[in-house]
């Protein structure tokens, strides 16, 4: 322990208050197994900035218990109107315990008390005058009722103001200055004016001014009720009515009791002393690196590090060869380096290794380890567990031999690479008047949607505020859906996911929506393109070859993959991506791939004969399913066919395929009802039980084996199909019946690059063909005007034999090509 006299810094963990507050700010975050990992994200994030903002000695985290506490025995209702937690919320508060764990964080708790009276009773213990070490104590909180403990700079609270990062300190100064008196009168204060969140009744009819009046005039609930002994005058000097004054003396019981359950204990019976060494002593960062590998919390590592240095943060990554390295200039290693894997190696300087090496073993990661995507030097080091990258390089390259990947290594990634940054050193050329028109255009369109929006709501008000929104919605409206999920502050959540749910409540809804797909579309693409296109007025965005879990290609800076292109607002933007002068955009793109690898790989004979005869798919399943002829079918039989086609090869259940059937535009007929969705979806499988039998058989083999494998072996892994809770496994069996479908399109596409690659080099057109885009299915060329027509069949036919037809069941794989001035405007190329 430090000297006797030196003033140390200890700081407390509220850890139930941070972790509702960091689900709440991630609730769909979860890790490749299906885990849902929000809250501890969140947890060892916050943990991290207390870190580097705070500095502590020393850190303790406090704890609630499941079990009822004094408060509850007192009072039944304490806390009644909390809704039950998740079961996503739950299963990481038992895991929680393990960040602290991992972090040499000690952990105090005790069935009776709540979080708080632990971190009051610690703080009472320290603040004595004989106590053997001066302390200066600052409580992390996710919520305010700690501000109770705040004591002039001696003992401060650092809380959330909103999500995990965005922070507040308050000191006794800053609690005055927000609520008019000291900290000590918080409970006095919450006795009067109550407490929603917790039940805590108050004196009805007494809100937060007037409670404020009562509190800043008299003190004490007790000084407040001697004082209404001696007589009222005092009371209608401060301004309270006869109402008020009627108020308190009716419910004098009522604010002192609600004034006991408010306040904080400080004689919770714990046994606690600060540790005999300063946290940072204790730090085993080989245990954080292992926690954090386990969790696939891939960023944090380096943050760490970051915070614990003070040095700035040193990335070591690998995009398609190329290494990049942040540190300080003149920076040495720490005489002292940091214990554990890679922190040991980012935190010393060290030679990096070289970029070619670095970028096939991470590649050869992600083969090995599909979760892992665009895996950096920290991943590499720390999945093999080696202390040098020649170690972990040697090792995963002996794993991935085990796991006979060394072919889809050797035949489809390795040769891809020199492609994918080719594409990057090329870039597209960018129109950037095109995008300013539209700009103007949208930012008009979404001007005139914005006054509807306030003309249904009856005020103006900011639409893209979440806050202003929820009022608009849920308070002036009164609008709720069922299972409508709530934010870290307890209000109606306003995402996308949860207004579709009130889509057909009121008009406002969808103009909402519209109103956010443009201010998206105008942030994302149309206002932010421009300032990112190269001096050769080209964008060159980032491809990631290993960049999914499903194989497929990635794409950043910017993600060109999610420009929608089945809306009109979005094709729009395509327009704007252009030829070189002399030069057109020829774009390749397989036709309907998913359903004709689903058709071969499942053995179907009647979705075989339906691509072996020509026909429309969703037309033909149509006629099959509703037990009419081809020529019967009325558009909208195709379009259901068309929902069912694509949703069973995604996991789609029956009442996702009712949701998704919507209604008959044609006739004006409602929502399909479950008996009619389940009718339709038996139907589909009766008729087509080749592919049911397959997807059932891969639900099955991923059980036992764990992983799903394509047509040409690339693995992908599912070990949330292991686990206990029934929703995880679920959400791995729905992923897990598309892998090797969505994997072999990926495989498909990708070989078929490498080898027009091979094409283009042996016919001596490396200055007149250029792969620019790969867009989910389809390749993008910049081509010369003059070699169009000779060189589009030869690439057409390139991806459309990248399998033989025998090994497709006679299914053939088809390629569309189209050519343009820009990539929104194109006409079929005619062989």
């Amino acid at each position: 322990m430090s000297e006797k006299g030196t003033t140390k810094r200890l700081v407390l963990l509220d850890a139930h208050a941070i972790l509702h507050r960091a689900y709440h700010a991630l609730p769909d975050f979860s890790s490749s197994k299906g885990e849902p990992t929000g809250a501890l994200y969140g947890l060892s994030s916050m943990l991290i900035k207390i870190i580097a903002d705070l500095k502590p000695d020393y850190i303790v985290a406090a704890y609630d218990l499941p079990k009822p506490t004094y408060r509850h025995e007192a009072y039944k209702e304490y806390k009644a109107g909390r809704a039950k937690a998740d079961p996503e919320l739950v299963s990481q508060m038992k895991r929680s315990r393990e960040v602290f764990e991992a972090f040499s964080v000690p952990i105090y708790d005790k069935e009776g008390f709540e979080a708080d009276d632990i971190l009051g009773t610690i703080v009472e213990k320290l603040q004595t005058k004989n106590y053997k070490l001066k302390t200066d104590i600052i409580i992390a909180s996710g919520d305010m009722d700690t501000l109770q403990l705040v004591d002039d700079k001696k003992v401060q609270v650092y809380t959330l103001k909103k999500g995990i990062q965005d922070t507040i300190l308050y000191d006794e100064e800053a609690v005055v200055k927000r609520f008019g008196f000291p900290p000590k009168l918080l409970p006095d204060y919450k006795g009067l004016r109550g407490d929603p969140s917790d039940n805590i009744i108050g004196i009805k009819g007494i809100g937060e001014k007037t409670g404020s009046t009562l509190i800043q005039t008299f003190g004490t609930i007790e000084e407040m009720y001697k004082a209404l002994k001696r007589g009222e005058k005092k009371f209608k000097d401060a301004g309270l009515t006869d109402r008020i004054i009627a108020l308190l003396k009716d419910n004098q019981e009522e604010a002192e009791f609600s004034k006991m359950l408010a306040t904080i204990r400080r004689d919770a019976p714990i046994d606690f002393a600060l540790p005999d060494k300063l946290w940072k002593e204790t730090l085993d960062m080989g245990k954080v690196a292992k926690f954090f590998a386990e969790l696939e919390f891939r960023a944090l590592g380096a943050r760490l590090v970051q915070a614990l240095t003070g040095r700035g943060q040193e990335k070591l990554t690998t995009n398609n060869q190329q290494l990049t390295t942040k540190e300080k200039k003149g920076q040495e290693a720490e005489s002292k380096p940091l214990d554990g894997g890679l922190f040991a190696t980012v935190a010393s300087t060290i030679a990096p290794p070289p970029a070619e090496a670095l970028a096939q073993t991470a590649l050869a990661l992600w083969l090995v380890n599909s979760n892992i995507t665009t895996p950096t030097l920290e991943d590499v080091l720390n999945f093999s567990g080696a202390k040098t990258f020649e170690e972990a390089r040697a090792a995963i390259f002996k794993r991935l031999a085990e796991l006979k990947l060394t072919s889809v290594f050797e035949t489809i990634e390795k040769p891809l690479m020199p492609v994918v940054r080719s594409m990057k050193e090329r870039g597209i050329a960018i129109d950037k008047e095109c995008l300013k028109k539209l700009s103007k255009e949208y930012h008009g369109v979404a001007d005139g949607l914005q006054k509807k929006i306030w003309k249904l709501a009856g005020e103006e008000f900011n639409v893209s505020s979440p806050k202003q929104l929820g009022v608009i919605l849920f308070e002036k409206l009164g609008l709720k859906a069922l299972r409508q999920k709530k934010t870290a502050g307890g209000a109606l959540s306003t995402k996308e996911s949860e207004l579709e749910k009130l889509r057909e409540a009121h008009p406002i809804i969808g103009l909402i929506l519209e109103y956010r797909e443009l201010t998206k579309l105008l942030g994302t693409y149309i206002d932010t393109i421009p300032e990112m296109v190269e001096k050769d007025g080209r964008l060159h965005a980032q491809f990631l070859q290993s960049g999914t879990t499903t194989g497929r290609m990635g794409c950043e800076n910017p993600n060109l993959q999610n420009i929608p292109n089945k809306t009109e607002l979005g094709r729009a933007i395509r327009h704007a991506f252009v030829a070189e002068r002399g030069f057109k955009l020829v774009a390749f793109d397989y036709s309907q791939i998913e359903l004709r690898i689903a058709a071969f790989l499942a053995g179907d004979k009647k979705l075989i004969e339906i691509f072996k005869n020509g026909e429309d798919v969703h037309t033909a399943v149509a006629a099959e399913v509703f037990g009419v002829a081809a020529d019967k079918v009325h558009p909208d039989m195709r379009r259901k066919a068309k929902v069912i086609n694509f949703g069973v090869m995604y996991g789609m259940g029956v009442n996702a395929l009712r949701t998704n059937l919507g209604g008959d535009p044609s006739t004006g007929s409602g929502q399909a009802t479950r008996e009619e969705a389940q009718k339709f979806y038996n139907d589909y499988f009766e008729k087509f039980s080749g592919l049911a039998r397959y997807l059932e058989a891969v639900k099955v083999d991923v059980r036992g084996k764990g992983y799903t494998e394509t047509f040409f072996g690339r693995r992908r892994y599912f070990p949330g199909i292991t686990s206990k809770l029934p929703f995880i496994r679920a959400a791995a069996e729905r992923m897990a019946i598309n892998a090797p479908i969505q994997g072999t399109e990926a495989d498909i596409i990708k070989i078929a690059m490498t080898r027009v690659a091979e094409l283009v080099w042996k016919e001596k057109l490396e200055k007149d063909v250029f792969l620019l885009l790969q867009v989910h299915d389809e390749l993008v060329y910049e081509i010369r005007e003059g070699v169009v027509k000779k060189v589009t069949p030869k690439i057409k036919e390139i991806m459309e034999s990248i399998i033989p037809l025998k090994d497709t069941a006679g299914v053939p794989i088809v390629v569309d090509a189209k050519a343009g001035d820009n990539w929104g405007e194109m006409i079929k190329v005619q062989n």
